[in-house]
């Protein structure tokens, strides 16, 4: 297989059959030794964190192939932290859409005039570019039609396919007692321009809630699937 990048928590490999593979690590973005999902650099290492990411996400999308949901998974060996994927294009240099159920975390910033914390939300889609240097802006329909990053036909079949998506997500967490406020998906196109589901979709991309608290991304695959003890080491 061909090195293709190193990102923050995956290395990315070029496979002869023309997939990928996705080499998850146990990196995890932070600052000053402090885990925080949303920060914009590695910030320390937890053992065992690429191994229940690789895990959850194998999960959900299985559960999502099961109702034909397109995605670029192809499979996952566990033992190995490895999940292999079609490939696909990124939108512009990357987008990143919010699916979001309840008021909190950026939006209620934003809108705390008129949002209370932890407002019930109707699936509330929200669309940011992925741009580090300002901040990953929200940006809307029309200017992402104008400035040629996606058609306005692309806009809605990426806002319907976000609303499927998180709601299954939603329904398998429900299952287990916990509930979800929010997640973060990212989209890309296959071979044949088909909008699908790339990336991850682990602990570090949703905020989850048990019996009123919050659950930490790494235990929300032992309350899922089972115990899986991790060692942080600074």
């Amino acid at each position: 297989m061909k090195y293709v990048y190193s990102g923050k928590t995956k290395d990315v490999y070029e496979l002869e059959d023309g997939n990928y593979l996705l080499k998850f690590k146990d990196d995890v973005t932070g600052e000053d030794g402090v885990f925080d999902p949303g920060a914009n650099s590695v910030g320390l290492s937890i053992e065992g964190a690429g191994k229940a990411g690789l895990k959850l996400s194998q999960f959900f999308f299985e559960k999502l192939k099961e109702q034909n949901i397109p995605t670029h998974f192809v499979d996952a060996n566990i033992k190995e932290k490895e999940m292999k994927v079609v490939p696909a294009t990124v939108f512009g240099q990357g987008l990143e859409v919010i699916c979001r159920f309840r008021a909190v975390g950026s939006f209620l910033r934003r809108y705390g005039r008129y949002a209370k914390e932890g407002q019930h939300l109707d699936s509330f889609v929200e669309v940011t570019l992925k741009d580090d240097e300002r901040g990953d802006p929200p940006i809307g329909r029309d200017a992402l039609h104008m400035l040629g990053i996606l058609t306005k036909e692309e806009y809605g079949i990426l806002k319907n396919l976000t609303k499927v998506i998180s709601q299954v997500i939603k329904d398998e967490l429900a299952k287990k007692g916990i509930e979800l406020y929010d997640i973060k998906l990212e989209f890309g196109r296959n071979e044949n321009d088909q909008i699908i589901l790339i990336d991850e979709i682990s602990g570090g991309n949703m905020r989850a809630y048990k019996d009123g608290e919050y659950v930490h991304p790494l235990e929300l695959e032992k309350l899922l699937l089972g115990p899986s003890p991790v060692t942080i080491t600074k």
